[in-house]
């Protein structure tokens, strides 16, 4: 019985390769955030750390907003 290749897979090698590139677009989205949140948040130490950790979760407050 024959392998069907899905076109989201490409079996190279016996090793499956995912066709994809949002992790370079969530990585660009994460530094342009913490470009900005640095911005907001300079100062202290702990506004670093927080400017960091809102960074990381950058997704969660643009879909609050669109939404809300």
């Amino acid at each position: 019985m024959a392998k069907e290749n899905s076109p989201k897979f490409i079996y190279k090698n016996k090793t499956m390769i995912q066709k994809g590139g949002g992790h370079s677009i969530w990585f660009l989205g994460f530094i342009g955030a913490l470009v900005y949140y640095l911005h907001v948040h300079s100062g202290t130490f702990w506004l670093v750390i927080l400017a960091f950790l809102k960074a990381l979760v950058w997704p969660a407050f643009l879909v609050y907003h669109l939404l809300h």
